[in-house]
């Protein structure tokens, strides 16, 4: 790792640019090299498109596109659950020359309407259970001009039939370097979401970027269960595969039994996850009752994992190591990953820095200085998969990154004399505590390793004399019995005195967003608007 004070860059050689439509950089060898192999099958029904068949689908769902009005340059909300259509809907609308903003299939109307307002979307893809949210969202934004659906709805037209357009195929000139292909909404556990513009060459370079680190290649088979329309499920599960002739299994939503029963059906090579999937696959019950002797490797990633519980992850998992990745929407989304391969990967990191990528790590707050070898400060990021910007908020995206192209990523962490990554928590959830920052992350972990825990999130609290102290909120396993006293002594014996959670309130479930990232803010709120102690 070649580094000084100021910045690190990759021990990988740089990638050239893979300047090319997102559709041409993935699908380019789909007819001719990867033709009869599955691409994608439901891991539901059954169902299954080959290589060949997801080209000429893409293909035809353009010209049917394009025969309904939509040009190059509008905006199409994708608003559905995982589906094999799900990759034939985004390729088509790039094919057009159109960007895709992706919706959270569980988006209420007035959050879908703010969403096609704020992307100025014209049209709408869905599907005919969310029909009902997907009508009243476009009623409530204006400008929509037609609500298409994937399966079949009186009285909308449908993807499945679209297929058979015979109109000619669009021809359009697209500059990869400028074109928005993809405009997902960052989560907005920090504010208002925003429009990330994501360029055809910033998702098809970030491909190239991951793949001298986790290589895929023809015969792997993926299980697809973290959302598509979160950038992580997009590039991980749709992009990254499709584009090496890999074989995505498709399910729409998390369910252990399911979950479980598709690795072992389907014969799974490789797991791509977020950490409450892994706290499942290391504390669930059902796990002992399937075999999970195919998987090769299970990457996670878009939230914190911890150390401890990755290694228990992989224990019980047996032959399959547990990686993690780093990233974010504005980065395409990866920075950093745990080499496939690599050997003695020291607990906890999250990675490598990927190629053509730089980073630097400088201090939270005051001067804002470099910081070097092991000391904790923010992330900062620079390479070619950071966004063209946040859609129509330039002060924002001159915010985020500056005028030499680094990128705040909000994150804080520290790199160790040989180039693995380390990340603590984000720079807004750290608790000040008497003047000492407490990680709540760091607590959230030591919480979750007492057997009788199942899950935990700590946030900050005020108390009478408006000191921040770290409170715990505990969902206990089936059966359990556990006083808030034992847990506050429980953490007290593992962490330094100063981190002590201080608080403890026991709930049913921790919120968490769709790729499993901690809603504190909800949790915030709620105390905001009780006295539980």
């Amino acid at each position: 790792m070649e580094g000084s004070a100021m910045a690190w860059r990759s021990e990988y050689p740089d990638v050239p640019l893979l300047d090319l439509p997102i559709h041409e950089a993935v699908l380019a060898r789909a007819s001719t090299e990867f033709g009869d192999l599955p691409a994608l099958v439901d891991g539901v029904g059954g169902t299954a498109l080959s290589y060949a068949e997801l080209d000429r689908a893409t293909r035809r769902l353009a010209a049917a596109f394009a025969e309904a009005g939509v040009r190059q340059g509008d905006v199409v909300a994708l608003h559905s659950p995982n589906s094999v259509l799900y990759p034939v809907v985004l390729y088509a609308v790039t094919r057009v020359g159109a960007a895709v903003t992706t919706v959270h299939p569980l988006a209420t109307a007035d959050e879908f309407a703010a969403q096609l307002r704020d992307a100025k979307a014209e049209w709408i893809v869905t599907a005919s259970a969310l029909l009902g949210v997907a009508r009243r969202a476009g009623e409530r934004a204006g400008g929509v001009r037609e609500v298409f659906v994937c399966d079949a709805a009186q009285g909308h037209r449908s993807i499945a039939d679209m297929l058979e357009c015979t109109a000619p195929e669009p021809v359009v000139e697209i500059d990869p370097g400028e074109d928005v292909a993809v405009l997902p909404y960052s989560s907005g556990t920090t504010g208002t979401p925003k429009g990330v513009m994501l360029t055809h060459r910033n998702l098809a370079t970030n491909l190239a970027q991951l793949h001298p680190v986790v290589p895929m290649e023809p015969g792997e088979r993926i299980l697809a269960v973290l959302p598509f329309f979160h950038i992580y499920g997009l590039t991980a599960l749709v992009n990254a595969p499709l584009r090496e002739g890999a074989t995505v299994i498709v399910l729409p939503r998390f369910d252990v039994e399911k979950f479980l029963a598709a690795i072992q059906e389907h014969r799974v090579t490789a797991l791509y996850v977020a950490p409450p999937i892994v706290l499942a696959l290391a504390k669930h019950p059902a796990v002992a009752g399937y075999d999970l002797s195919s998987l090769r490797y299970v990457m996670s990633a878009a939230a914190p994992l911890d150390a401890e519980l990755a290694q228990a992850c992989a224990r019980r998992l047996g032959t399959a190591p547990l990686l993690q990745a780093f990233g974010m929407t504005e980065l395409s989304p990866g920075c950093h990953m745990v080499p496939r391969h690599a050997r003695d990967v020291p607990p906890g990191t999250v990675g490598k820095l990927l190629p053509s990528t730089e980073m630097r790590i400088v201090e939270t707050a005051g001067e804002r200085r470099d910081l070097g070898v092991g000391e904790d400060g923010e992330i900062l990021i620079r390479g070619p998969q950071v966004m063209k910007g946040y859609l129509g908020r330039a002060a924002e995206s001159e915010a985020m990154v500056d005028a030499e192209g680094w990128l705040r990523t909000g994150d804080v962490g520290h790199m160790d004399a040989d180039g693995w990554l380390y990340v603590v928590d984000r720079v807004k959830e750290l608790i000040k505590y008497k003047g000492y920052q407490v990680a709540p992350a760091e607590l959230e972990a030591v919480l979750l390793t007492h057997e009788a825990i199942v899950d935990a999130a700590v946030v900050g609290v005020h108390d009478a004399d408006g000191n921040e102290l770290p409170k715990a909120y505990v969902v206990l396993g089936p059966g359990a019995e556990l006083s808030g006293d034992e847990v506050i002594d429980y953490v007290a014996g593992r962490v330094a005195p100063y981190k002590k959670v201080r608080r403890v309130e026991f709930t049913d479930a921790v919120p968490r967003s769709a790729t499993g990232k901690i809603l504190r803010r909800e949790l915030r709120a709620r105390e905001g608007s009780t006295t539980a102690s």
